[in-house]
Formats: structure tokens, C-alpha cells, sequence
């Protein structure tokens, strides 16, 4: 009997214990369910909160932008903006790898269907931007008998280290300082340069990509030739500034997307003591003119407010002189303190000083490049923009010599470093060239 009720009672401890265990398990399950419903719900993503947050701290920004910014490139991208402590372009830049003027750019419809854009493959590396002075392709000047005769292309004219420099930079500018066409009657002038527009196929040997265009030679042969020197740049792929058919196409820029970076290039003149080439305005073509600086200084501000850098190019000083004009010095600062981020001038025939104010650059001449009989030192400007946004210089001397430039080396180097050592203001030249702020 009694091992009977032992059995009896073993059996019932152990339903009783299974039962135990269920109801353990149970509770274990809802507690378990119910943390991770909590963390879930606490650790829940809400992308308006997020948004109206970063507005909160923000009211230059708006909804639609930073919800396309989630869109496009994800919740940790809007997460550590909203964990930004300011908003300025290199912020953007270093989460994104484009600055908020190219990521406005592209919220708002992108590039695709702009003529005044190129959008460079050049993603996460430096870009190189390199500037020459004064460039001649006239067949009735000094340069193209040679480039002729030599039966070598670019390289009767240009040496091979020169070409593989500009070949190689991102961007290769020039002072494009001769009219385009088969049409027209010379002006009134000492020296009037006309090509023919098939000589613009040795831009593209020289690697050239954009030039300036407001200077006093574009109108050499009249509108007929000027206009047509716009019809030529725009077939043979050389993107311009500086010149057009009314006030607005001559003062507006051309931009560069690069590296996450937007670039604006605008160009203008004040070169001619006896003012004979035409200024554009409403309703006539010609150049942009900057004799009067108020309406290049609203230009300069309107494009800071669209690009990263706004580079100007500006046709200037006194012809053969190293020489500064005091108009040069003076206008240059004010180019500055309107936002150009660089200056780069062209017209006096010589090298003159680079200057560095408020850590910004003002190149006053690059002197002739390609131009003419004279023997010549010049040089290629270089200018480098660092995936952070900062800016390198360096100066390439070289020298014009028997219709044709070439790279300098060893002493004669130095002696153009030196010279442009002395010739500047507030800037250190290093013996390779490169200089930055004193």
C-alpha cells in the first residue's frame, strides 16, 4: 500500500513540477517577448523626428531636402548630420563627399540638361586645376608658321613635359587671345589675330578645356568674326567665359563638378587704355567689360552663393611691365572680400607677382604662354583642391624661346622661382615652385 501512495505522489510531484516548469517558461517567454518589443520600439528609426530635429537647429534647410538627403543616402548619413555641430560645406562634404551646394544641386534636378556644366569623373582624389597665360593660334601672327612647318603637331610649339602637365590636369585654362573665323573686316589697330576655326583642334592636343575670352583681341575682325569665334568654341567643344551676345551670356560663369566640388569661372576685362573692343550689353554682343566694377562684384557674389570656389579671370595691367598697376591692387581685394576664391590675370605680355590675401590667391599675370616671337619666361600656374577642400599652389617655370615653350630645369629654374620671388607679395616660394602664404 504504501509504496503504492509513494507512486501516487511521486507521479502528482512531477505533473505538478511539469507544470511549474510550463508556467516558468511561460512567464520567461512574455518577459523576454515583451523586452524585445520594448528595445525594438525604443530603438525604432523615425526620420521625421530626425529631420524636424536638425530643422529645429537649422532654418536655412527644409523638409524636402533632407528627406531626399535619407533617400538617397541613408539613415546614417541624416544621422550624423543631425549630430553636426555647424552646417558649413566642408561638413557636408566629409559625410557625403559633396558639399551642400552640389547636394542642392542635385536635389533640385541635377546637371543633365545644362549647357554650362561638365561634371568631371574625379571622385575622391585631389583635382588639379592648371592656368596658362596668353595663347596665340592666329595664322597671321608669329606661332602657326612654325606649328606648320615643324610637321609635328603640338609638340613643333609645346614641349613634351609641358603637353603631359596639361594633358594630365583635371582642368586646363587658357587666355584664348585671337578671333575665330573665316569672315570679317580688321579693326582699326596695330594687332588684329585671326584663326581658322579649324586651328581649335590643337586645344584639344594642347589637353585645354576652357578659355577666357574678355579680352582685347575676341573683337579684332568685328561681331561677324566675334560671333562667330562663340559658334567655333561651341563646336569644337571649348567651353568659354567672358564673351557673348548680350550682357547676360558674357557675364555668366561655367561650372566644373568635381571631387564633390563646385567650381564657378567667370571672366571679365579692363585691359585697353584706348577702349575699342565692345562691352556686351542688353541687347548687343561683345565682351564683359569691368572698367565700372559694380556689376562684376554682384557676379562675384551671385556665384559664391551657387559654388564652392569662384575662380575670375580678368584680362588687366599694364602691357610688358612687371609692373603692378595700382587699380590692379586695389580691385583685386575687393574681388576677394566679394568671394573669388582666386584671381587669375593675363594681358601684360610678362610674368607678374602672385599675391596672397586673406589666404586667397591673386596670380596678376601669367605672362604670354604660346604667343609670339619673343623670347620669354613664363610658366604654368597649378593649383590643387584636396578632397578637404584645401588649396595648394605651385608654379611651373618655363620659357617661350624660338616659337616654342618648354619646361625649365636646374639654374634656369631658380632664376624664374627668384623672380617670382620678388615680383610677389605676402607669398613664400618654395625652389620646387610651390608657395602658400607668408
Amino acid at each position: 500500500m504504501m509504496e503504492r501512495i509513494n507512486l501516487k505522489n511521486g507521479m502528482r510531484f512531477l505533473v505538478e513540477n511539469n507544470l511549474i516548469r510550463k508556467i516558468c517558461l511561460l512567464f520567461i517567454c512574455f518577459v523576454c517577448v515583451g523586452c524585445s518589443f520594448d528595445t525594438l520600439e525604443e530603438d525604432s528609426f523615425n526620420v521625421d523626428e530626425v529631420i524636424n530635429n536638425i530643422l529645429s537647429n537649422n532654418e536655412e534647410l527644409n523638409y524636402d531636402f533632407l528627406k531626399y538627403i535619407y533617400d538617397n543616402y541613408g539613415e546614417d548619413v541624416i544621422t550624423s548630420i543631425d549630430n553636426m555641430n555647424n552646417y558649413d560645406d566642408k561638413v557636408w562634404h566629409s559625410i557625403t563627399g559633396k558639399s551642400y551646394k552640389v547636394l542642392l544641386d542635385l536635389y533640385n534636378g541635377g546637371y543633365a540638361d545644362r549647357d554650362d556644366v561638365e561634371v568631371l569623373d574625379s571622385s575622391s582624389k585631389d583635382t588639379t586645376i592648371s592656368f596658362v597665360g596668353d595663347v596665340s593660334l592666329a595664322d597671321n601672327f608669329d606661332i602657326m608658321p612654325y606649328y606648320d612647318s615643324r610637321g609635328k603637331g603640338v609638340y613643333g610649339i609645346l614641349g613634351s613635359e609641358v603637353v603631359d602637365i596639361m594633358k594630365s590636369s583635371d582642368i586646363m585654362v587658357a587666355n584664348n587671345e585671337f578671333t575665330v573665323s573665316d569672315r570679317g573686316s580688321k579693326l582699326n589697330k596695330l594687332y588684329t589675330f585671326r584663326a581658322k576655326p579649324e586651328r581649335l583642334t590643337i586645344y584639344d592636343e594642347m589637353g585645354v578645356d576652357i578659355v577666357s575670352i574678355a579680352n582685347n583681341h575676341s573683337f579684332d575682325y568685328g561681331e561677324d568674326a566675334f560671333l562667330d569665334t562663340l559658334k567655333y568654341l561651341d563646336e569644337y567643344n571649348i567651353n568659354y567665359v567672358g564673351g557673348g551676345r548680350n550682357i547676360t551670356e558674357a557675364s555668366k560663369a561655367f561650372y566644373y563638378i568635381t571631387n564633390g566640388y563646385k567650381i564657378s569661372f567667370i571672366n571679365a576685362s579692363r585691359a585697353e587704355k584706348n577702349i575699342i573692343t565692345p562691352g556686351a550689353t542688353d541687347s548687343s554682343s561683345g565682351i564683359f567689360r569691368c572698367y565700372d566694377n559694380g556689376l562684376l562684384l554682384e557676379r562675384i557674389k551671385e556665384e559664391k552663393e551657387k559654388s564652392d570656389f569662384v575662380i575670375l579671370l580678368i584680362h588687366w595691367g599694364r602691357e610688358d611691365s612687371s609692373s603692378l598697376e595700382d587699380v590692379q591692387v586695389t580691385t583685386g581685394k575687393e574681388y576677394i572680400d566679394a568671394g573669388a576664391d582666386m584671381i587669375i590675370g593675363s594681358h601684360a605680355h610678362t610674368l607678374q607677382g602672385m599675391e596672397m590675401y586673406n589666404d586667397k590667391l591673386i596670380a596678376y599675370n601669367l605672362g604670354d604662354f604660346i604667343f609670339n616671337r619673343e623670347t620669354k619666361d613664363t610658366g604654368i600656374l597649378s593649383v590643387t583642391i584636396g578632397n578637404d577642400g584645401k588649396l595648394g599652389y605651385k608654379f611651373i617655370p618655363c620659357k617661350q624661346s624660338n616659337y616654342k615653350t618648354e619646361i625649365l630645369s636646374d639654374v634656369e629654374k631658380i632664376k624664374v622661382i627668384n623672380k617670382m620671388r620678388n615680383l610677389s607679395i605676402n607669398t613664400i616660394f618654395d625652389d620646387d615652385g610651390t608657395f602658400y602664404t607668408k
